[in-house]
Order: structure tokens, then C-alpha cells, then sequence
């Protein structure tokens, strides 16, 4: 038997870089290379991701086959063109002049990172969205679906309407520069007073605590109309001045990109020290209506041209699982699949798929359920890293240890939980988790104040057992991605204040027995012992990426109040220390 076909896939030059193995058509290992740097969302190229998954597969640098890259600089030529000649002095065009040359040198990238080495696979630039389309539909449970990607920008596109059968890939219609829903999103976060790239989550946590006020004047700024969306362009200034981001080996930083006119409309933008009002509340309230009525707007349509009850979707946008759970309230789709790493980072998954199924032509067979797909660290290795901290620690087997993590959630203690193969994506989902008791009101504000060093307005999540997730939640459905917000029953919102947000819902995780078998045993134990089938969790971090190594656990427990800290078996308590 020959050696299996490796294909290695490259998110780079952009926020969240990440890099993933594909090996006969299976997904091998996956991981962001913030995990690495220790800086969120990085830009560049994954060095060391690229490193770890070629070391998980056992492939050598010349054993490499492909090399599958989601950004293909000569896609879309035809409207860039067009736009160029439009607009001959936009001074986006010099730095999108300045990726192309990055994207072109990928190979010396690679070899750097691999210490030199001559890399011989064939390299393959892929469109932005085909990479988010491959990796909702073709590792998805469907034979046939509709499919949507929609984002900010990814080679001149924001929006891509389309459907998936078999190993084929269909595109009904694209939306190009410069109207993109992401970017009203991105461009009202900004002006809200949350700088940071990737913060339009923290929009989304505070919508519920305003009203959709200013929903007429969201509604001057984007339109879907005839099947097309348009983005109010005399609001923006993308179109004119191009958006200042930096991309280059670091923490990227996108600047502010509204006009005088967006400030007539709604009033002063917020700097990030003002204090939050109901003003701010409103306007956030304003744009996630706006930005659910677009989606499902689109999505209608969509269902219109392929009539299937089947839905994949894809993008940043995707990550609005706010949206996402109101889908099936609000168009005809009945199934609606997101997968892990919905935005750029796992595009690096759906570039390499992409070359296995419509390059090579191989059929499909793999399915993405689960997350951990990132590095383990053995319970010897934990052991060594809690004593070169000097700390100590007991070891417990496994039915001990979900009694003795259980008894420290029923006492009030928040729990960090390191478990086997990290996470890829957002989410931290029973891997690289803080833990806590539901039940208690106080728990959310307990976590921010001692442990996160939060905005107190964000939600926490819910992870549930998914054979109780109708005992809890309206409309249940499989969420194995933290992907979808639901309505918390109303019967149940007394007995789990900590996970229930303010407007009565929860953006949970349904765990699986399958697929996570240590964490929903822990969650059982807590079960059994409460009636209550569900853990508060949230990503074992503070103001960083999501931890990686057993020495960034401890380093996090030793710098919060965090009360106890699993690593594999070994517990360490701070009330022993």
C-alpha cells in the first residue's frame, strides 16, 4: 500500500491564518495559529500550524502532495476590472497588489516554516468562497443542499448563493465589491467602540439588552431587493478610500471605515473607554434586526431558486449564531448545517477538501462532528507541567474524577477542564473549558469579576446532553458547534439563570456521548446529582486565545481566581495549595 495522499490546507495572509491536514480524504488535524503566538486572531502565514499538522500526519516536507490555499488572487477578474476602471486611484487595489505577491510566494513561506525544506506538491489558490462552500457542504450530513457563504470580503465577494450535490458545487449568484452584509456589521461594531478584529460577537451579546429602534435607519443602509443585495454606499468609506487593515505576522487591526453621513444618521461614534448607554444598546439591537432580516431576506430566495429543506451555510456571517437559530422560524429550511470554523479560519479545511473532491474527483466519506482537532498532551506530560510550576496535584481515574469535579461545581467553584485534543474554532466545546454550576444566578458575574475580565453584558454558554436538549430548549435541533442560539423553555429559565441570556435564550453545545465521551460523562454525574443535564461552559482563557499547552493552563489558573484546575486526571485545587 502506498503512502496516503496528503493534502496540507492554508488559510494565510489574513486574520484567524490556520492550517489543516487532509489525508485520503480524512481530516487529520486542524488548529489557528493564535494557539501558537499567543496573540488572537493572528494574521500571516501558520508557521508553526503548518508544522504541527504535517508532524500529526507523519508526512515529510517531500511526502507533501498538495497544498491547497483559500484565496486565489484572479477570481472575480471581470468585476475588479470593472471596478478598477471605475474608481483608477482606489488605494485598496495597491494592497490587494501587495497580497497577491504574498499569495504567489506561498511556497518560500512554506519551506520557512519547515526549516528550508523544498516543497515539490502541487499549490493550489482557491476561491475564497468555493473554500467556504466545500467546507459547509462536503463535510456536512446532506447528499444535496442549498448553500450560502457570506462574509466580509474574500476575493471581491461577500455573498454567495449556490447549492451542493453529491461532489458537485453549483453558484447561482454572487454579491462583489464593495456591498457586503459583513461589512455593515463590521463597520457599526467599529463604531460602536469595540476596535478589536473579531469583536461583532460582543454586538451580538448586546443586542438583547436594547430594542430595534433605529431599525428605519438601518434600513437606509442595506437593502435586499430584486435578489440582490446593496449596501448604502454615501454611509461608507471602503468604497472610496479603501479600509485600512493590517494583515502582516501579527495581530491584525482593521480601522474604522463609516462616513459623516453614517454619524447625521445615528449620532457620535463611541470610543471604546464610553460608557455604554441605551443608545448604544438600541443600535445594536437595530443591526442585528437588520442583519436577520438580510439573511433570511437572501435565504428565501435561495430556497426559491433549489427548493430543498436543506440548508449549509458558511462565512463570518455564519458565525451570527443568534441568526442562525432563528432560521427555521423564518424561511422553509427544516435542516440547517454550520459546520466548525464557519469563518476564515476553517477555510483552510474547505481548501483542502475542495482539492480532494472537485480536483481529484475522490467521493465523499468523511464528516465533520466533532472539534478536537488540535494538539493532546498526555497525562505524563501534564504531570511535568504542573511540577515544573511547582505546584501539586492528585491523580484520580476517571469515575472518581467526574465525582470529585462535580462536588467542587455543587460548592460554587469554577472548574478548568483540559481535556485530550484541543479545539479548532471560536468555541471552546469540553476540551480547553471553564466550568460552572448553572443553577446559580451569581455564577456569571462571579466568572467575569474573578476569572475573565469581561464585558458583564456577555452571555455564557450552555453545553447539554443532547438526548435531554427538548427537556430545555424550543425548537431543538443538533448543535455540536455552539452554532445556534435557541429560546431557553420558559419552565426551565428559573432553574439555569447563569446560561440563560437576558432575553431568555442560551447559545448552547449539545454534547454527544459519541463524539465526547469524557465531557458527557461529567455532565451525566452532574445530571444525576442535580436533575439538571448541563454545564455553564466557557473557553479556558482570559483575554487571550483559548489555551493550548498544560503550562498556558496553569498560567491561567495561577493569575485568576480560577478554583480548580483539571489537566487529564491530574486535579489541582487551589484550596490545597
Amino acid at each position: 500500500m502506498g503512502k496516503p495522499i496528503s493534502i496540507l490546507g492554508i488559510n494565510a495572509f489574513h486574520g484567524d491564518a490556520a492550517a489543516c491536514l487532509v489525508q485520503d480524504g480524512q481530516l487529520v488535524a486542524a488548529v489557528e495559529e493564535e494557539r501558537f503566538t499567543r496573540i488572537k486572531h493572528w494574521a500571516g502565514f501558520p508557521h508553526q500550524a503548518v508544522r504541527y499538522c504535517l508532524e500529526v500526519g507523519g508526512v515529510a516536507p517531500a511526502d507533501l502532495h498538495h497544498v491547497a490555499l483559500s484565496a486565489n488572487p484572479k477570481a472575480n477578474l471581470g468585476p475588479k476590472a470593472w471596478f478598477a476602471l471605475q474608481h483608477p486611484a482606489f488605494p485598496g487595489l495597491r494592497d490587494r497588489a501587495r497580497r497577491q505577491q504574498a499569495i504567489a510566494s506561498v511556497q518560500d513561506h512554506l519551506s520557512q516554516a519547515l526549516g528550508g525544506a523544498e516543497i515539490a506538491a502541487k499549490v493550489h489558490s482557491l476561491e475564497h468562497h468555493s473554500t467556504h462552500l466545500a467546507l459547509a457542504f462536503f463535510l456536512s450530513p446532506f447528499e444535496k443542499a442549498a448553500l450560502m457563504s457570506v462574509d466580509g470580503m474574500g476575493d471581491f465577494v461577500s455573498l454567495v448563493l449556490g447549492a451542493g450535490e453529491g461532489q458537485r458545487l453549483q453558484y447561482f449568484q454572487r454579491t462583489h465589491f464593495p456591498h457586503s452584509l459583513g461589512y455593515l456589521y463590521n463597520a457599526l461594531t467599529l463604531y460602536l467602540g469595540f476596535p478589536n478584529y473579531g469583536d461583532e460577537y460582543k454586538v451580538m451579546g448586546l443586542a438583547p439588552y436594547g430594542q430595534p429602534t433605529y431599525l428605519e435607519a438601518m434600513r437606509r443602509l442595506i437593502a435586499w431587493e430584486n435578489g440582490a443585495l446593496t449596501l448604502n454606499l454615501e454611509y461608507f468609506t471602503h468604497h472610496r478610500q479603501g479600509i485600512a487593515m493590517t494583515w502582516d505576522e501579527g495581530l491584525p487591526v482593521v480601522q474604522p471605515f463609516h462616513s459623516e453621513e453614517l454619524i447625521r444618521l445615528l449620532g457620535p461614534a463611541r470610543s471604546p473607554q464610553e460608557e455604554l448607554t441605551q443608545h448604544h444598546r438600541d443600535l445594536a439591537a437595530s443591526l442585528q434586526a437588520v442583519t436577520e432580516e438580510i439573511v433570511f431576506a437572501a435565504l428565501r430566495d435561495l430556497h426559491r431558486r433549489y427548493p430543498d429543506d436543506r440548508l449549509c451555510l458558511a462565512g463570518g456571517v455564519a458565525m451570527n449564531s443568534v441568526a442562525n437559530g432563528k432560521i427555521r422560524q423564518h424561511t422553509p429550511f427544516r435542516e440547517v448545517y454550520v459546520p466548525v470554523g464557519a469563518a476564515d479560519n476553517g477555510t483552510c479545511i474547505g481548501a483542502a477538501f475542495y482539492v480532494w473532491h472537485r480536483l481529484l474527483e475522490q467521493p465523499r466519506q468523511f464528516r465533520l462532528d466533532r472539534a478536537n482537532w488540535g494538539p493532546a498532551f498526555p497525562d505524563a506530560e501534564c504531570a511535568q507541567a504542573i511540577a515544573q510550576a511547582g505546584l501539586t496535584a492528585r491523580r484520580y481515574e476517571d469515575p472518581e474524577l467526574w465525582a470529585v469535579v462535580v462536588d467542587a461545581l455543587l460548592a460554587g467553584q469554577v472548574v478548568g477542564w483540559f481535556q485530550g485534543r484541543m479545539e479548532f474554532g471560536a468555541r471552546a466545546l469540553g476540551h480547553r473549558s471553564l466550568l460552572a454550576d448553572p443553577r446559580r444566578a451569581d455564577m456569571r458575574d462571579i466568572i467575569n469579576a474573578r476569572i475573565k475580565f469581561r464585558e458583564l453584558f456577555r452571555p455564557f454558554a450552555p453545553s447539554i446532553l443532547e438526548e435531554h436538549v427538548a427537556d430545555f430548549f424550543e425548537h431543538p435541533t443538533a448543535v455540536p458547534f455552539m452554532e445556534k442560539v435557541l429560546p431557553v423553555r420558559p419552565d426551565k429559565r428559573d432553574l439555569i439563570p447563569a446560561v440563560t441570556h437576558v432575553d431568555g435564550t442560551g447559545r448552547l453545545q449539545t454534547v454527544s456521548r459519541h463524539t465526547n465521551p469524557r465531557y458527557w460523562q461529567l455532565i451525566r454525574t452532574f445530571a444525576d446529582r442535580t436533575g439538571i443535564p448541563l454545564l455553564l461552559n466557557t473557553s479556558l482563557n482570559e483575554n487571550e486565545p483559548v489555551v493550548c499547552r498544560p503550562a498556558e493552563a496553569i498560567a491561567c489558573f495561577q493569575r485568576t481566581q480560577m478554583d480548580m484546575l483539571v489537566l487529564e486526571n491530574h486535579v489541582i485545587a487551589r484550596e490545597e495549595m
